[in-house]
């Protein structure tokens, strides 16, 4: 009975582990923080409690009685956590944290209690933000002939650097400087005053391995737009003077003529007036008509410089310079389903559009499906539904356990009878695998990809206005290629082709992931 009592009562001692180092979220992405028993005993029938170190009263999740009892949990965390029922039985006690904010940094306290014994872990948790794009904006043009240039970017957590580069990469010196703490990061603010006309200047925010940049390119045009902005102001404020002036003397005219004739002096009167009405009415136009034109041209510049920064984000991210990928391009996600109307005959596409795959070839053909002039007679094709002829789009497909697919867009009016090369000149843009390989293009001259992994679900990005057709790796996040500088003209659809090797009788479908 001794040693019945001494075996019971070791059971139910356990130690609670995990990791030792600072563990590292980004904000809007999901975060495990880690805890489990040692042994691996079960802690279904235990109490497990996580609380924040640093706040009073900082219930973040509590499991007790088979069940999530967060009654008393912080405003802040409802509906953002969860234990994993499943693996309870198991000893992992972790925590998932859902869509993370910089608010939720902090150290955490994993608890787990049973009957008499418990034990507890803490976990520090740190988060970092990747703010938006530096925005550069034109603040004006000084006396001494430098143009004011103001930078600012919000949205970071940890605090970042913004600096100021010229066209030759040498840091220059802010003239003021502004940083803000706000509930969703920091935000930053610079301003400098140039003087070199025809020259590139750069803004560059970066934080630990994170960096964004814009450029704006001073030009002749835009110094003596500002200038003459200047002399505008200057020239009606000076003609203002003036017409205070003639109101006076014209008041002393007519004290000092009283005795003359009314009428003749009300005649001078009337016509001093009038020719300074008509003068300051001219100038006052102008001067509206001035202020208009530059409005839309600094709308305009504001747009292009918006569609510059998200291009060359799109183009560090490639680099590795900007983390978050995958939200970024999700962000230009688009629905698209397959038209059955162009599918191949010996393509099968889902009643929902979502999936196409390839049938043995013994199925028989009808000949209408041959005559039809939107299908493909020869090239195992289809294409999408949808059609963009402006702007960025996104879409994702699964190809898992397909051995020949390619997917990417095409032009609105390619060929879809004969046997074509699925490539540029013939207004496709694709990138798949195709004899054990993965190349971009379907022709003899396709460019060989070199892959450290097969992909089993690809990303395809599209710039319309860039002239830019990418495709990723979704799975890693890693860019698979990019055709660059193409001339679109036309309207671009999703385009798709499946096929398998003569000895596959069957062959997994290709599916159009909802994201």
């Amino acid at each position: 009975m001794i040693i019945i009592g001494i075996t019971d009562s070791t059971a139910d001692q356990f130690v609670v582990v995990g990791p030792v180092d600072p563990l590292l979220a980004v904000s809007g992405e999901d975060v495990i923080l880690p805890c489990s028993l040692k042994p691996n005993i079960s802690a279904v029938n235990m109490r497990v409690e996580w609380f924040r170190l640093d706040l009073k009263d900082s219930v973040v999740h509590l499991y007790e009685d088979h069940e999530d009892k967060n009654t008393n949990q912080l405003q802040s965390y409802r509906g953002r956590t969860e234990v994993f029922k499943d693996e309870l039985q198991k000893g992992n006690t972790s925590l998932k944290l859902s869509r993370v904010k910089v608010s939720d940094e902090g150290l955490y306290k994993c608890f787990i209690e049973y009957k008499s014994w418990s034990d507890d872990l803490t976990v520090d948790l740190s988060v970092e933000a990747v703010g938006s794009p530096p925005l550069i904006t034109v603040d004006g043009f000084d006396v001494s002939g430098g143009l004011h240039l103001q930078c600012e970017s919000k949205g970071w957590y940890p605090e970042p650097e913004l600096v100021w580069l010229d066209s030759e990469g040498v840091t220059l010196t802010s003239e003021t400087t502004n940083t803000q703490r706000e509930t969703d990061g920091f935000r930053v603010k610079h301003m400098i005053t140039v003087y070199n006309r025809d020259s590139k200047y750069h803004c560059r925010v970066t934080m630990r391995h994170h960096m964004m940049e814009t450029e704006i390119i001073t030009s002749s045009k835009m110094f003596n737009s500002l200038r003459s902005s200047v002399i505008l102001i200057s020239v009606g404020s000076v003609l203002g003077v003036f017409g205070v002036i003639a109101v006076i003397l014209i008041v002393v005219f007519i004290y000092r003529h009283r005795a003359l004739n009314i009428s003749s002096v009300s005649g001078v009167q009337c016509e001093v007036f009038q020719v300074y009405c008509r003068f300051t009415s001219s100038s006052t136009e102008h001067s509206r008509l001035q202020r208009k034109k530059q409005r839309e041209e600094e709308r305009l510049q504001s747009e292009e410089r918006r569609i510059k920064n998200e291009r060359e984000r799109l183009s560090m991210i490639e680099k590795g310079t900007v983390g978050s990928l995958k939200s970024l391009l999700r962000k230009y996600a688009v629905n698209v389903t397959l038209d059955p109307d162009s599918a191949h005959p010996l393509l099968i596409v889902s009643d929902d559009g979502k999936q196409v795959r390839y049938e043995e070839q013994s199925r028989t053909v009808k000949d209408e499906d041959q005559k039809s002039n939107n299908k493909f007679d020869e090239r195992l094709c289809v294409l999408g539904n949808e059609g963009f002829t402006s702007g960025c789009f996104y879409y994702e497909v699964e190809v898992k356990g397909l051995s020949r697919w390619f997917v990417g867009v095409a032009r609105e009016s390619v060929k879809r009878k004969g046997l074509i090369w699925l490539n540029p000149e013939n207004g496709y843009w694709m990138a798949g695998l195709r004899g054990g390989g993965y190349r971009a293009s379907e022709d003899s001259s396709s460019v060989p990809l070199s892959l450290s992994v097969n992909p089993q679900r690809v990303g395809v990005f599209v710039d319309y206005e860039e002239g830019r057709v990418s495709f990723y790796d979704v799975e890693s996040m890693c860019h698979i290629y990019s055709f660059t500088d193409q001339s679109f003209n036309e309207k671009l659809y999703p385009v798709f082709y499946v096929n398998s090797l003569w000895y596959e009788r069957l062959t997994a479908p290709l599916i159009i992931c909802d994201l």
